[in-house]
């Protein structure tokens, strides 16, 4: 006899829906041109009973810029704890970096374009998110350079940033042009960070240089 679903679990995939609704309204009309109201119709309740899930316009903001990060941070931890070749794993981290933009699309586009829309004190989970995945990736780099996979000079910190600016672009691209294919656009991303553009060269060691960049 199969049991009926919990409360707590049925309220989750409500709160999921009503997320998916918010990101849907926020990418087509903006924060500023959205409403609740719009949320609430999307969804299809009464505007009052959306505040069962959010309990204000802000707070449907941040639940769609973190549902767009906990994936993405998600797979990154799961790929730095794999063993193996350095190599393959930042070619995992790359066609996982691009799949969230393709697979939560509206969540993605909303996070990138309208977090700064909410105030400082609400966009520190999002930044300590942005941080652990840039801290995430950076291991991978600092694990190849350790074990003699990636050249010992490697600045990882600079490298985790660059890397996560040519994903974030192309993830962006991948949005706008139907025609861009995940897969090329992936395996041409993979070679630009492992071989490089020039033929034959080799990087000069420079281990006193060190860009020490920091975003949010």
């Amino acid at each position: 006899m199969q049991t009926p679903d919990k409360p707590t679990t049925r309220y989750a995939h409500r709160h999921e829906r009503a997320v998916a609704a918010a990101a849907a309204v926020f990418a087509d009309k903006g924060f500023h041109g959205a409403s609740t109201r719009d949320i609430a119709e999307k969804l299809g309740i009464q505007q009052g009973s959306l505040y069962y899930y959010f309990k204000s316009k802000e707070a449907a903001l941040e639940e769609v810029c973190l549902t767009a990060l906990r994936d993405y941070v998600s797979h990154i931890e799961s790929i730095a704890r794999q063993p193996g070749e350095i190599e393959n794993k930042l070619k995992t981290a790359i066609a996982a970096h691009l799949a969230s933009y393709e697979h939560n699309n509206e969540a993605m586009k909303v996070h990138n374009e309208q977090r700064l829309y909410l105030p400082k004190e609400r966009r520190k989970q999002l930044n300590r998110l942005g941080s652990h995945y840039r801290q995430q990736l950076e291991g991978i780099f600092c694990e190849g350079v350790s074990n003699g996979q990636l050249r010992k000079d490697l600045d990882c910190h600079f490298t985790a940033l660059s890397l996560i600016g040519l994903c974030n672009y192309w993830g962006v691209q991948l949005l706008r042009n139907t025609t861009l294919r995940t897969e090329e656009v992936t395996k041409n991303c993979a070679e630009i960070l492992l071989l490089g553009c020039l033929a034959g060269k080799t990087a000069t060691p420079d281990t006193e240089t060190r860009t020490d960049i920091q975003v949010n």
